[in-house]
């Protein structure tokens, strides 16, 4: 599903380049739940947003369902990107200016998913995520955390392949939390969807079938559980 090659990110500082990520080379298959670990720094939030096709690196090259990443047109990275990622954020960037309910339409919208459907479809995220009563809120009236399960509900909606998700419990309590983990696992092992979330819990990378380390921009190691399928 996703090939990375040789990925490199940097930026010059006084002349000279300072790495984010330095040859990164990893694949993921479709079906995979992957957790990304490492400290503060380490190029973790970098490398999701260069699979999410939020950032470019400045080396390498990125294979998606076999189609060259960088090779394509921005219109159709854009189109590729809006079909198939669900994008969790850890600062939840949701649309200041929308209600609770037309933020998670959104993605339908560039879908051109039709007036009906779109209702239908809203109507049971507001239901799954316990938040009919906050359909009418602005981002502005939400806690945290009932900004983080709006963001969650916006990013599943259109049925992505892929879900990125950047610590997406990082501002949940624990039990909303562990709720969310439970929810990724079922997406994973029961609709196929394909999760790579940033964590920095270890308890939520156990929920992963596979958990990979970076360290000053590498890859450290890799760990692959024994998955019975």
């Amino acid at each position: 599903m996703i090939a990375l090659q040789h990925i490199s990110k940097w930026y010059n500082i006084g002349g000279k380049p300072n790495f984010v990520l330095k040859d990164i080379n990893l694949n993921i298959q479709e079906g995979e739940f992957l957790s990304i670990m490492g400290p503060s720094g380490s190029g973790k939030s970098t490398l999701l947003n260069i699979i999410g096709m939020l950032d470019l690196p400045n080396e390498g090259r990125y294979d998606f369902f076999g189609q060259s990443v960088y090779d394509m047109k921005e219109k159709h990275r854009q189109d590729l990107y809006k079909k198939n990622i669900g994008f969790i954020f850890q600062a939840y960037h949701l649309i200041d200016e929308l209600n609770v309910y037309e933020n998670i339409e959104t993605p339908l919208l560039y879908q051109n998913v039709k007036s009906s459907e779109r209702k239908a479809m809203v109507g049971d995220m507001l239901d799954r995520f316990n938040i009919v009563g906050k359909k009418d809120l602005f981002p502005s009236q939400l806690s945290g955390g009932q900004q983080q399960l709006v963001g969650i509900a916006r990013a599943l909606i259109a049925k992505p392949r892929l879900l990125l998700a950047d610590e997406p419990t990082g501002n949940l309590n624990s039990k909303q939390g562990e709720e969310i983990m439970q929810l990724f696992k079922q997406l994973n092992e029961e609709e196929g969807i394909t999760i790579i979330q940033v964590t920095h819990s270890e308890k939520n990378a156990e929920y992963g079938s596979r958990k990979i380390d970076l360290l000053d921009g590498r890859i450290q190691q890799h760990i692959k559980e024994n998955i019975s399928l």
